[in-house]
């Protein structure tokens, strides 16, 4: 996809985005701690935790990564899977899905509607594929708000799950 009139353009991604990945995780991070929000990701930055800059690799290499490109920047990035990750207590589906294991912009990049382009990137890959369902899941706290964010993309709710004392909703968009 591009929108050479906001010089966007979606591509796939690789392991040679990890670091950009990092950065745009580490930036939300900030921007989530700014607002009051410690919960849903922490308060250290993912690139200083191995672990979690583990999971990013695993994400580039093993699942379908997508990077929107803002000018050629790297600016919002998405993650598709055949499920949800392992270590979710979330249940595959029973049927074929595509799964956003990840979304997230560089807040240097807010209010460009990046995450909006990539999640219909994400219903155009699913259709592509063949495949009908398409979900994601998502922190749940603050309110809802990031559940609502979802539901104003197309998806609706289907189940809460805690991961420790961590809120997750999991959402589920038909795609025809």
């Amino acid at each position: 996809m591009d929108d050479t009139t906001r010089g966007v353009r979606i591509r796939r991604g690789g392991p040679a985005d990890a670091p950009a990945v990092l950065g745009m995780l580490d930036s939300a991070v900030v921007w989530m701690n700014d607002r009051g929000n410690t919960e849903q990701w922490g308060t250290t930055p993912f690139s200083e935790k191995p672990e979690r800059a583990a999971q990013v690799g695993r994400y580039l290499t093993e699942n379908l990564p997508f990077i929107a490109e803002v000018d050629g920047t790297p600016a919002a990035a998405l993650v598709l899977g055949s499920g949800p990750d392992p270590r979710v207590p979330i249940a595959p589906a029973e049927e074929p899905e595509r799964y956003v294991r990840l979304l997230v912009s560089d807040r240097r990049f807010a209010g460009q509607k990046l995450g909006s382009a990539l999640l219909a990137h994400a219903v155009e890959e699913t259709r592509r594929a063949g495949v009908r369902l398409l979900r994601v899941d998502c922190w749940a706290g603050s309110g809802g708000e990031l559940v609502a964010y979802y539901e104003r993309h197309g998806f609706t709710p289907t189940e809460t799950f805690l991961a420790g004392t961590w809120p997750g909703q999991v959402l589920a968009q038909r795609v025809d």
